[in-house]
Formats: structure tokens, C-alpha cells, sequence
């Protein structure tokens, strides 16, 4: 724990009340008359609103602090969740963005009805409310405010209360405009603030960047292993070639492409090449930030941190090698990027809850209107003014409830380890049935609502049979092929990630059995598009090169 000087404190508290003041005053400017301005920001976002409010959501404690943690306990080797990323949102841009945009798709489980049935889209949209409360909000609200009691001594109850008002302040009553421009001033805090700790820890380190990053793969040559080898520890985590071929695509392709915090930017986007192009701007963005998130765990590793479990490298860091004044900046850089991904986060619950379970469900149309499949097609003939007020003002109370639901559960999160690793494992459960689901009902017309609900229900069994089937069965022969590693109990078991890539091919082996079964035809409500829809202008292409160059360079050198 360290005590803030004023110089710091001012810092902080300065970002802190501007960020808040910047935030009411766009929500109270911004137009919010109906759920398209609220949930959707009048479709009316730019190319770098959209690219700065991609990184913004993403980048949180979970990457700060979790994401440093297991740098410190496993190396470099954690940034191919980034790197892997970056290639993922190019394949997310040219092919999921425009059948969405172009079927005007505003949630997932929008999309799920128009594909499917009500079934599934209200079925995952239920589960994705209650991942988003229950795990997301919650467990950035906790390792933030984690962070704060370490490096200021801040207690953590009011540290989370503190970080839950920051949010709040303009999430709740600004919507998706307020949340998104305030994502961009928040992003460019949090990469200079977080260039600032990596800076001034490699400083201690090697005497500047270059050498310090220098230093640290000369003391710790096997932190920077690419691909780990079966006999490291961390083999179950980072399971060897399969981060290149296997579940990581399942993990990158399910949240960038499906997950509806995230995407909703794009979507709501001004024109479809401006969302490809803010989507590839992104996706340099996370080339360079393993040095933010990744580099200072392994630099206390390097330094002989004294902390007693990998997530307190960061703090510990910013403790100890970060200076006066530029603490202040690193904090700041912290509270942003914990604020914008709760803003996010609970601005996505809200508008699935309020327009995919409430309306459906709740808000009663004659006969003619039930035929509505979009939450958000709308005139006249079909919301009154006093229905979309309703929406909108559902949309703020859930916001604020899921708020506060994420303040009573974030305490009880205390017996994590590695944060982040334990967030990818349990999100892992059902995300493989998921991007089944999207993949096959977007690209293979034969894709039946049948399969799709048996592919939801399936999911998570399917996932946690693999996950106790050590348990029951001896998987130590599965050593030699790489598809099982000695957990620290001396029981071999399946890395979560190749779990992952199993579930999603039998699951989508299950849809395409059930789908032949049921049509023997093209599904009744499948996509057509043509070829055509897919090209992309020389500007998202050229960021394309340099991304994919950029990743394919790190990979050669790091192997």
C-alpha cells in the first residue's frame, strides 16, 4: 500500500469529477426519446468512436490487473489472447458485421429469433443478463477496486461503491452515446496511463524501453515462450499449438463476434464500412497492448515481487516503480478502463433485458403487432410515444439494478486467484454452443430452430462432462497426442481451451446430424446474401496487412 501524494491525488480526482461532469452533461444533451437513441445511439457513431469504444469496453481490470497476474505467472505467452484478437476482430468485420448490419441485427438475441425461434433467443438472452450481472459486473467492479485498496488503501467495500457511482454516473441515464464518447476520452487515458507503468518499470528494469524489455528475456527467458511446452506448469492454461489452432478462435470468435457489450458499437455505427474500419483500428490497438497489460506482471516477476498470488503484480508495480505525478496518470488509467467496461457491460444487460425479455414478454400488442421480429423496428402504427418512454425508462432501472446487484456480489469474489483465466474458463462453458449456433445460422442454410435449441441445451452439459471427466476416467494416454497435461493435484485432465474446441465441434457436429434430419432443403428462414457483400474498402485492408504482418512477426520471434 502506498499513500497517494497531493500532486496524485489531484490527478485522480481531477479525471474523476471530469469524467463524471463530461459524462451527465453528453447524457443530458444527447437525444433519448426513443430505444433507438437510447440503446443504439441513433445508429450515428463514427469509425473512431467505434474503434476507441471497442478497446474501452474491452481493456478493464480483468486485463490490468488479471492479465498482468498471469504475465507474472505464466509470461508472455498470455498475450496471445490479445494478439489472436486482433486477427479475430478482421474476420468479425468482413464477415459478421455485414449480414448483421445488412439484416438490421441490434442485439444477439434479435438476430436468434430472426433465425431461429423465440425459444432460443429468449432463452440466451436470459443467460447472457445473467452472465453479464453475475460474472462480468461483478468481477471487474472487484479486481479494480482490488487494485485501489492495494495501491492506495482505499477499503475495498467503498472502493467498489466508489467505482460503481463513476459508472453509473453516465451509463444509467445517457445510454449508448453517452457510454461510447466517453469511451473515447477513456481510452486514450488508459494507454498512455498504462504506457506510463510499463515505461517506468522497464526503466528500473533495463535503464529504457528496448533494454528493459532486453533484461527481462535475458533473466527470464522461459516467460517469454510463445507456444508452452507440455511440461510447463501452465500447460493447462495455454495448451501448446492449440492456442494457434484450436479453442482460442472459440473464445475470440464468441466474444467479438456474438457478444453483445462488445459488437453493439458496431452496430450502431453510421455505415458499414465505418464499423469495418473503426473494428480494424481496433484491432492494431491490441498489437501493442501486451506491453500495457502483460510486461509489467513479468517485470515483478523479474524484480522479485513480494505478493502473495499472481494478481497483485500490477499494483505492486504501480506501487513501487511508478513516480509521483505519473502514479496519478496510471490510476487514472486504471479507474478508466474499469469504468468504461462497467458502462459497457451494464448498458448491454439493460438493453438485451429491456428489449429482448421485457418487451416480448412483458408489454402487451394486439395481434397485428406481435408480429414485430425487431426490437427496434418502429413508427407510428407501432410504438406510441408512450411506449417508447417505457422502454427507455425500463433501460435506466435495470441498468441501475444490475449496478447494484454487481456492488453486493463483487465482495464475495475474494477467493480468485487468476482472475483472468478463471473468467475465460467458466465463460467457456457455454460459449462454444453459442458461436455454434451464430456460425452455422449465419453461413449453412440447411441450420434448422430445431438443432439451434438442441445445440443450447446440450451446451453445458457437453461442457462440464469434459470438465470433471477427469473424475471418472483415467486421460493420462491423451498426454502424448497434447490433449491432456498433470493439473497441481497430480490429475491429468483436458485444458480448458481444447475443451472448448471439442465442445464446439460436436456441438456443431450435433446441429449440422439434427438440421439434415429436419430439412432437406434450405431452413425456411435462412440468409441469403450475395459474395458481394463481403468486400471491403483499401483502408480496412491496409490496417488488415498490418495486423496480420504484425501477429505473424511476434509469433517468429517469440516461437
Amino acid at each position: 500500500m502506498t499513500n497517494l501524494s497531493n500532486i496524485d491525488l489531484g490527478i485522480v480526482l481531477a479525471w474523476i469529477f471530469f469524467m463524471m461532469a463530461f459524462g451527465v452533461w453528453i447524457s443530458w444533451t444527447s437525444k433519448k426519446e426513443t430505444a433507438n437513441d437510447y440503446f443504439l445511439a441513433s445508429k450515428s457513431l463514427p469509425w473512431w468512436a467505434v474503434g476507441g469504444s471497442l478497446i474501452a469496453a474491452n481493456i478493464s481490470a480483468e486485463q490490468f490487473i488479471g492479465m498482468s497476474g498471469s504475465g507474472y505467472a505464466v509470461g508472455f505467452a498470455i498475450a496471445a489472447y490479445e494478439l489472436m484478437a486482433a486477427v479475430t476482430l478482421l474476420i468479425v468485420a468482413k464477415f459478421f458485421l455485414p449480414v448483421f448490419i445488412k439484416k438490421e441485427i441490434y442485439t444477439m438475441p434479435q438476430f436468434l429469433e430472426k433465425r431461429f425461434d423465440t425459444r432460443v433467443r429468449t432463452g440466451l438472452a436470459i443467460f447472457w443478463v445473467m452472465l453479464f450481472v453475475f460474472v462480468n459486473i461483478s468481477s471487474v467492479l472487484y479486481l479494480g477496486s482490488l487494485a485501489l485498496e492495494q495501491i492506495i488503501g482505499i477499503p475495498l467495500l467503498y472502493a467498489i461503491i466508489g467505482l460503481a457511482i463513476y459508472s453509473a454516473s453516465f451509463s444509467v441515464t445517457g445510454g449508448l452515446k453517452a457510454v461510447a464518447l466517453t469511451d473515447v476520452v477513456q481510452v486514450v487515458a488508459l494507454i498512455f496511463g498504462g504506457l506510463v507503468a510499463s515505461y517506468m518499470v522497464l526503466d528500473a528494469v533495463g535503464g529504457g524501453v528496448l533494454s528493459g524489455l532486453s533484461t527481462l528475456v535475458e533473466k527470464a527467458p522461459e516467460k517469454f515462450d510463445m507456444i508452452l511446452d507440455r511440461s510447463n506448469e501452465k500447460y493447462l492454461d495455454l495448451p501448446g499449438i492449440s492456442i494457434l489452432v484450436g479453442g482460442m478462435w472459440i473464445a475470440n470468435l464468441y466474444y467479438w463476434g456474438t457478444n453483445q457489450y462488445i459488437i453493439q458499437r458496431s452496430l450502431a455505427c453510421k455505415s458499414l464500412e465505418e464499423a469495418q474500419e473503426g473494428t480494424a483500428a481496433a484491432a492494431i490497438v491490441k498489437i501493442i497492448l501486451p506491453l500495457i497489460v502483460v510486461i509489467p506482471g513479468i517485470a515483478a516477476y523479474v524484480l522479485g515481487a513480494e505478493i502473495s498470488k499472481p494478481d497483485q503484480a500490477y499494483p505492486w508495480v504501480v506501487s513501487n516503480y511508478v513516480g509521483v505525478g505519473f502514479k496519478g496518470i496510471a490510476l487514472a488509467a486504471l479507474i478508466a478502463a474499469i469504468g468504461s467496461s462497467v458502462a459497457s457491460i451494464v448498458n448491454s444487460a439493460s438493453t438485451i433485458f429491456t428489449l429482448d425479455i421485457y418487451r416480448p414478454l412483458f408489454m402487451k400488442y394486439d395481434v397485428e403487432r406481435k408480429q414485430i421480429l425487431s426490437p427496434l423496428e418502429h413508427n407510428s402504427s407501432q410504438l406510441t410515444v408512450k411506449e417508447e418512454n417505457q422502454l427507455v425508462r425500463v433501460g435506466k432501472w435495470s441498468a441501475l439494478i444490475f449496478i447494484i446487484i454487481g456492488v453486493i456480489l463483487a465482495p464475495q469474489l475474494g477467493s480468485l486467484g487468476e482472475a483472468f483465466q478463471f473468467i475465460q474458463e467458466y465463460t467457456g462453458f457455454i460459449s462454444p454452443g453459442i458461436l455454434a449456433i451464430f456460425i452455422l445460422g449465419l453461413f449453412w442454410k440447411k441450420t434448422s430452430t430445431n438443432a439451434a435449441f438442441w445445440g443450447v441445451i446440450v451446451s453445458l452439459p457437453l461442457s462440464m462432462f469434459f470438465k470433471f471427466l477427469p473424475k471418472f476416467a483415467d486421460l493420462s494416454g491423451l498426454a502424448t497426442i497434447g490433449f491432456s497435461a498433470m493439473n497441481k493435484d497430480g490429475v491429468y485432465e483436458i485444458p480448458f481451451l481444447d475443451r472448448m474446441g471439442l465442445s464446439f465441434l460436436l456441438i456443431s457436429a450435433i446441429i449440422m446430424l439434427i438440421s439434415i434430419k429436419d430439412n432437406k432443403n434450405d431452413d425456411p428462414k435462412a440468409i441469403y446474401f450475395d459474395k458481394s457483400l463481403f468486400h471491403t474498402s483499401w483502408k480496412f485492408n491496409l490496417m488488415s496487412a498490418i495486423v496480420i504482418l504484425a501477429v505473424t512477426s511476434i509469433y517468429y520471434f517469440f516461437w
